[in-house]
């Protein structure tokens, strides 16, 4: 789809605004996205590249479009692949930025993935408010689109960056190479019910830091994912459970390495996915 709008993202008593434009055309996809709120923040997409501008870092960091999208692009491909783990019913019609928009409801069967209500917009589809909620029906984080423009032309000027990285910027390139599914060295010993391993990769730590191998379990909506790397000087810092906003983070070493595990999970499904990563037996 082809859609210019601004969106409210809402996490605990954190709240930030974001202004998006995307296209989709005979070449791809092509997006950007810029944070209003707070020091500038810039996420411009062409294709499967991806580029983080942080112009107060004069930093851009390459990588490439992962399986699961960030809002308003969240949206599962297959809903009946999830059946086995959340009821899955409609809810109410309700207007959102003007659209009338249908509710979709997630109930989680278990106690190792978070609820979720999706609401798409009635004629394209288009998710234009996702909330995340804890077996309480506590909020756990919300995006809401506050004003949108659906379909029609977006040209090439609101998908342009509005800064011009030159010199004495930093160019961190974090683009990973793709591995085999049985090529990471790693295992997770013990399944989680429902997550199944979706990536691997290994993904450069920067100079003389080697690589770290990153795996990815997900059950169709919510992912985990699994950093394994060499410890170093400071990785003992902070072992065990943090959260950050809707984020849970879960750090263990084993035969020497730092393995962090981290996800919009909650913390029990984080830790038992890091707990259960073993090396494989050589």
């Amino acid at each position: 789809l082809n859609y210019v709008g601004t969106f409210v993202y809402q996490s605990g008593g954190h709240v930030e605004t974001s202004r998006i434009a995307h296209r989709f055309d005979a070449e791809g996809e092509h997006e950007r996205l810029e944070v209003l709120d707070g020091s500038p923040r810039e996420i411009i997409r062409r294709g499967n590249e991806v580029r983080c501008v942080l112009p107060d870092e004069r930093t851009v960091i390459i990588d490439e479009a992962g399986g699961r999208r960030a809002f308003p692009a969240r949206l599962p491909a297959s809903l009946s692949g999830l059946a086995g783990r959340y009821r899955i019913r409609k809810g109410e019609v309700s207007r959102v930025a003007g659209y009338e928009a249908q509710a979709l409801v997630l109930e989680p069967k278990d106690d190792l993935r978070y609820g979720y209500t999706l609401w798409a917009e009635m004629q394209s589809g288009l998710l234009l408010k996702s909330r995340m909620v804890d077996e309480k029906g506590g909020l756990i984080e919300q995006f809401s689109f506050s004003d949108v423009r659906i379909g029609g032309e977006v040209g090439a000027e609101v998908l342009e960056s509005r800064f011009s990285p030159g010199e004495g910027w930093r160019v961190v390139n974090a683009r990973g190479s793709d591995m085999p599914m049985d090529g990471a060295g790693w295992v997770l010993a013990e399944p989680l019910p429902g997550y199944s391993l979706t990536s691997v990769m290994r993904r450069p730590l920067g100079r003389e830091r080697g690589q770290a191998v990153h795996m990815v379990f997900s059950d169709g909506l919510a992912a985990i994912s699994v950093f394994i790397e060499p410890v170093g000087e400071g990785s003992a810092v902070g072992l065990g459970p943090v959260s950050n906003g809707a984020i849970n983070i879960y750090k263990r070493t084993v035969n020497g390495h730092l393995v962090t595990a981290l996800g919009e999970a909650p913390e029990r499904a984080v830790r038992r996915i890091g707990d259960n990563i073993r090396a494989v037996a050589q």
